[in-house]
C-alpha cells in the first residue's frame, strides 16, 4: 500500500492518576517526524530518557503492560497506545512525568480526545505495512487462550472472552476498521471481578483506583464484612449490585463493554510490534502477556521477510491477467525482443509479469554459451517491459503509445539467470504518475531469491497511427 504516514499537529497534554501507583501524572503528546515510531520520554528523570514502544522492551504484562529501556520504566502503556493506533498515527512522541500513563476513566476516550482536539497531518514518506501470507496459530501453555491470524488486505480483529461467569459470561467484540475505534472501542473500560480487588488492594496495587475507572463485575456472593471494607476504603457508602451484575459506580456503556475493552487492549499491545499489520485475527480470551506472545510471532515472521524480501508466488494453474497474445496487444514489441510471457497480477501501483527461460533463447547463442547466462540487460529490459504494461494500462489505445527510459537507477544483479529458470518480476510505482512521467522500483525472482533489483523512469510518448506502422524499426529504449 502507498499511503503516507501521520503525525499530530501540534502538542497536546492529558492529566490524572496512575491506575497502580496512584500519583498525579501528566502525560503530553507531542508531533515526531518521519519513521520516528512511538516513543516514550520520561521528563521527570535525569537527562529525560526515551523508551521505545518496541516489544523488546516489554518487561511486565501482569494486569497491565509496562516497558523499560535506558534505565527508565514507563507503565500501562496500553489505552495510551489504543488510542494512537486508533486515531490513525504513525509517528509521536509521549511525554510522561512520572513512572505510568493517567488511568482516567480506564478507556481510551480522554487521549482520543485530546488528539481529536489537535488533528493529524500528513507527512511525506509511505507507511510500511507487513502483509500476513499464511495463518498464524497461538495457544498459550494453559491452552485458555487462542489467537489465530489470517491473510487480509487490512487489519481486522475480533475478540471473544467468557470467564465461566453467570454474570459476564460470553462475550464478543468485533473491529473491522482502524477508523471505527474511536466510536466503537476508544470508550470501553477496564474491568475487575470484585473478588479480585482485594487481592489487588493487598498486592499494593490500583491505589489510583476509586471505582470511576473500572467496571466492577459481582458473580460471588459478598459477605458483610468485605462490604463495609469497601465501602470503607472507596468511601462509597451506597455501594450496590445492580440486576446486570455489576456495581452501580457506574453505567455500561455496551452489554459487551468488556469484551470490547479486551479489543482495546489488544489493539495498544499489537501496536508494539512496530509495523501496521494487514491480517485478520480472531482471539479467544487474550491478556496482555498472550497479547504480547502472539505479537512476538509476528515481529519474527517481519525479521524473517526482512532478511529475505518479500517475492511473488506463481500458480501455474491460475489464468493470467494477460496472456502473450494479449501482451503484444499492450506493447510494440516483438520476438526477439519480446521478454515477457505472462502477466499475473496488477494493481493501482503495481505489477507482477513472468518470464520463462528456455535454452533456445537467441542471446544464449553468443553469450558464455558453455555456461549460459541471461544477459543482465536483458532482464532490466524484461522488467522494463513488465512496468510498460502497468504505464500502458493507464491509457484507453495503448497500441498508439511508446515507452522510453529517461533513467535507470540502483540496479543490482544478485543471481544469475540460466536455462529453465522462471523470472517473476514485481514492480510498483514509487510516486503517481504525472504528464506521463513514471517513477518505478521492483526486483526480479527465481523461487523466493531475488537476482535482480532496481528503479527506472520512463515516459510514455504517444505516436499517432503508430498501431499501422508494423513494418517500421522497433523503437530504441
Amino acid at each position: 500500500m502507498s499511503d503516507k504516514q501521520k503525525t499530530i499537529k501540534a502538542a497536546v497534554t492529558v492529566s490524572g492518576v496512575g491506575l497502580h501507583t496512584g500519583a498525579e501524572v501528566n502525560l503530553t503528546f507531542k508531533p515526531a517526524p518521519e519513521n520516528h515510531g512511538y516513543k516514550f520520554r520520561r521528563t521527570d528523570l535525569p537527562g529525560k530518557p526515551v523508551v521505545e514502544a518496541t516489544l523488546e522492551n516489554v518487561v511486565d504484562t501482569i494486569r497491565n503492560t509496562n516497558l523499560e529501556q535506558n534505565g527508565a520504566s514507563i507503565n500501562t502503556v496500553e489505552h495510551t497506545l489504543a488510542a494512537v493506533v486508533g486515531m490513525d498515527i504513525d509517528n509521536i512522541l509521549i511525554e510522561v512525568d512520572g513512572p505510568e500513563t493517567p488511568i482516567l476513566d480506564g478507556s481510551s476516550a480522554d487521549f482520543i480526545e485530546a488528539l481529536s482536539k489537535v488533528g493529524t497531518k500528513t507527512q511525506k514518506e509511505p507507511r510500511e505495512y507487513f502483509n500476513l501470507k499464511e495463518p498464524i496459530h497461538y495457544v498459550n501453555g494453559s491452552g485458555k487462550t487462542e489467537i489465530i491470524a489470517m491473510p487480509s488486505p487490512t487489519f481486522r480483529i475480533k475478540v471473544m472472552v467468557d470467564y465461566s461467569s453467570p454474570v459476564l459470561g460470553h462475550q464478543h467484540a468485533t473491529l473491522d476498521r482502524i477508523k471505527d475505534f474511536k466510536k466503537e472501542i476508544s470508550t470501553s473500560r477496564t474491568f475487575v471481578f470484585l473478588h479480585e480487588l482485594e487481592d489487588l488492594l493487598g498486592g499494593n496495587l490500583i491505589k489510583g483506583g476509586d471505582l470511576d475507572n473500572a467496571i466492577v463485575i459481582v458473580d460471588k456472593e459478598v459477605n458483610t464484612a468485605t462490604w463495609k471494607k469497601l465501602k470503607k476504603l472507596f468511601n462509597k457508602p451506597d455501594i450496590k449490585i445492580l440486576k446486570e451484575g455489576v456495581l452501580n459506580n457506574i453505567q455500561l456503556q455496551f452489554q459487551n463493554e468488556p469484551a470490547r475493552h479486551k479489543l482495546l487492549d489488544m489493539v495498544g499491545d499489537l501496536a508494539l510490534i512496530g509495523i501496521r499489520v494487514n491480517a485478520q485475527i480472531i482471539a479467544s480470551k487474550p491478556g496482555h502477556t498472550t497479547n504480547i506472545e502472539f505479537a512476538k510471532q509476528i515481529k519474527a515472521l517481519i525479521k524473517k521477510k526482512r532478511r529475505k524480501p518479500d517475492y511473488p508466488v506463481y500458480d501455474p494453474l491460475r489464468e493470467p491477467l494477460y496472456n502473450i497474445n494479449q501482451i503484444k496487444k499492450i506493447l510494440p514489441h516483438r520476438s526477439p525482443f519480446l521478454f515477457i510471457d505472462k502477466i499475473l497480477e496488477m494493481g493501482e501501483d503495481y505489477v507482477i509479469g513472468m518470464k520463462n527461460v528456455t535454452m533456445d533463447e537467441p542471446f544464449f547463442a553468443g553469450h558464455f554459451p558453455d555456461d549460459p547466462i541471461m544477459p543482465g540487460v536483458l532482464l532490466v529490459e524484461a522488467m522494463a517491459q513488465t512496468g510498460g504494461v502497468l504505464v500502458l494500462s493507464t491509457v484507453p489505445d495503448p497500441e498508439n503509445y511508446l515507452t522510453y527510459f529517461a533513467k535507470i537507477d540502483k540496479v543490482k544483479f544478485k543471481s544469475k539467470v540460466i536455462p529453465g529458470d522462471t523470472v517473476l518480476f514485481r514492480l510498483e510505482l514509487l510516486s503517481p504518475i504525472r504528464r506521463g512521467i513514471c517513477h518505478m522500483g521492483g526486483a526480479a525472482f527465481v523461487g523466493d531469491k531475488m537476482v535482480m533489483q532496481g528503479e527506472m523512469m520512463a515516459q510514455i510518448v504517444k505516436v499517432k497511427g503508430i498501431a499501422d506502422k508494423k513494418s517500421e524499426p522497433e523503437p530504441v529504449h
